[in-house]
């Protein structure tokens, strides 16, 4: 099976009534065929029998270069020659427009990408740029962390929770293993790791890249937007793009104020696991990047609750309480349905 047939099927398995109605089959004319042979997603636009000018729309997006500031003097972009950057709306018309996303309420801040590559082009790639005003991120779990055993956690987790997949209609999604065992940098504040996919029984697996960046009262999020036999490519340019993001003058690590600043509710290795929300439990969230396709779905992972709790257990008695009245359990969160939605904390997709 084709890396195309694999995406297209993908499409198909995830939609569900959850978020979307299913849509009436519409023919694809003999350009937008081609197109997908070459590669080439078809856009929205495409499927209602418009043709996608491609040059146009290029040439339509605004290409910077040098230093960014992003939002309100949060934070700077210093980038090589050998990148570009989008700002937000441009950055969401590459997403909505030529990669097929639906729209997101919120904007990212912005969007690097590869200079003298055209976004649209097969070995292209991206990364998103967003923040999440959360807290004060403690980052002193760093050093404690077994990266092997947080991996085999979450494998088991992930067998565990396609049980419900199943049952619900959803594709499994194995967590193959590290396509990038994490590293965080003391020194300079900065995380970085990278998972390896699979989506069913597709032939291609998916890389899921990250950088976190801790700041004052948030962390900026880039995630990799590219295919697994890009990892190589991938990995010469983290570095890079580690080296040249770094919060402005009074929002980064050191001006933390713990007078006034909140302080995040989860550490370092609920940033690798998955962001937890905080008044549903100990839940960790495995967030997935699929190049220029919106259905991704959402594994929920308990590596973190077994971290914190687990030992306890046994060396804890379990205090005598009163009976309580039941309460009734959440409503379960429907899957991520774009990219940006990939790596928010479960409390913002409610």
């Amino acid at each position: 099976m084709s890396i195309k047939e694999v995406i297209l099927a993908a499409l198909l398995f995830a939609v569900t009534p959850l978020a979307h109605a299913n849509p009436p089959v519409q023919e694809v004319d003999a350009n937008a065929s081609e197109q997908v042979t070459a590669g080439e997603e078809i856009s929205e636009d495409e499927e209602e029998g418009e043709e996608f000018d491609e040059e146009a729309f290029i040439d339509s997006l605004n290409f910077q270069q040098g230093k960014i500031i992003l939002g309100d003097n949060l934070a700077t972009l210093n980038l090589p020659a050998n990148y570009v950057f989008l700002n937000g709306e441009d950055a969401e018309r590459l997403l909505v427009e030529a990669w097929g996303n639906p729209p997101d309420a919120e904007l990212p801040l912005g969007m690097v990408l590869p200079a003298g590559i055209s976004p649209l082009a097969a070995e292209s790639w991206a990364v998103t740029v967003e923040y999440e005003k959360k807290g004060y991120v403690s980052d002193e779990d760093a050093g404690d962390i077994d990266y092997a055993d947080m991996l085999k956690d979450l494998q088991e987790e992930a067998r565990t929770d396609n049980a419900w997949r199943a049952e619900n209609g959803y594709e499994s999604v194995e967590l193959v293993g590290w396509a990038d065992q994490p590293h965080y940098d003391a020194e300079g504040k900065k995380l970085h790791w990278a998972k390896e996919l699979k989506f069913g029984d597709s032939e291609e697996n998916t890389l899921n890249y990250n950088i976190r960046v801790l700041g004052r009262q948030g962390v900026l999020v880039l995630n990799f937007i590219a295919n697994m036999d890009q990892l190589a490519d991938i990995q010469k340019n983290v570095p890079t793009v580690l080296a040249m993001t770094e919060f402005n003058q009074g929002h980064r690590y050191a001006d933390f104020n713990p007078d006034i600043d909140e302080v995040a509710a989860y550490g370092i290795g609920a940033l690798i696991a998955g962001k937890l929300a905080a008044k549903a439990g100990l839940f960790a969230t495995l967030l997935i990047l699929l190049k220029k396709l919106w259905i991704v779905p959402v594994l929920l992972f308990g590596w973190l609750g077994k971290r914190l709790f687990g030992k306890k257990k046994a060396e804890v008695a379990a205090p005598v309480v009163e009976p309580v009245a039941a309460v009734a359990e959440p409503a379960p969160v429907a899957p991520a349905t774009t990219v940006l939605d990939l790596n928010k904390p479960e409390d913002d997709k409610r």
